[in-house]
């Protein structure tokens, strides 16, 4: 009874390892003081690679300038949201991009909270990017002159993420440790109760016999 006991609680335990995700929050400023007054557009995206990638999600948070931004947003794929509310991505479709005109104040910030999965066969990337127009077709405060982007975050097949910065007045700094998600610690709470309540029935189903032989003694 025991061994089986053990069995369970040991599979459910893989069930719940295979279930975590890594959270990684990357926290952004931007020195936007040298192009203050300029009306322009801001633009995030977050998209898989060419082969197979995890599932991944991503969020950008907490977002806050003295700028102006200039609605309506032009979302395209997998994204919700409207800043300076929360914006929520995932991966699952092959273009997720989140585009704003932009009038630039003297700086801008926010949080980039990426959870995803190690495997697959190609990660994914998420892109910052901005512009001197609000077309999106001039990159500014950059040396990526085709692109526009400030910086990128590679999400790689274990679950890892790495940082290329293209701007020198962007600042990308890791924000909190590699934690498992809640929903895993959960599952992992999960079978340490169950481990504890059939040990527990266990000893309960020895003892009964050993009572009942005293009594009959």
């Amino acid at each position: 009874m025991r061994y089986q006991s053990l069995l369970f609680v040991a599979s459910f335990l893989c069930i719940a390892s295979l279930a975590s995700a890594d959270l990684i929050t990357y926290d952004v400023t931007v020195n936007t003081s040298s192009i203050s007054g300029t009306m322009g557009s801001l633009d995030f995206q977050f998209n898989p690679g060419p082969l197979v990638s995890e599932p991944a999600t991503l969020q950008i948070l907490d977002f806050a300038s003295n700028g102006t931004l200039n609605p309506p947003p032009l979302p395209t794929g997998d994204v919700t949201g409207v800043l300076p509310g929360m914006l929520s991505f995932d991966n699952l479709t092959a273009l997720n991009d989140y585009f704003e005109a932009f009038t630039y104040g003297t700086m801008l910030a926010f949080d980039v909270s990426i959870s995803s999965m190690a495997g697959g066969t190609s990660g994914s990337a998420f892109a910052f990017s901005m512009f001197s127009d609000a077309a999106g077709t001039i990159p500014t405060l950059t040396t990526d002159t085709t692109d526009g982007f400030a910086f990128t975050v590679g999400v790689n097949f274990d679950g890892s993420t790495t940082v290329t910065p293209f701007s020198s007045q962007t600042t990308v700094v890791p924000a909190v440790a590699t934690v498992p998600e809640p929903d895993s610690l959960t599952l992992v709470g999960t079978a340490i109760a169950l481990m504890g309540t059939l040990l527990w029935f266990q000893t309960r189903r020895q003892r009964v016999p050993s009572q009942n032989r005293a009594r009959r003694i």
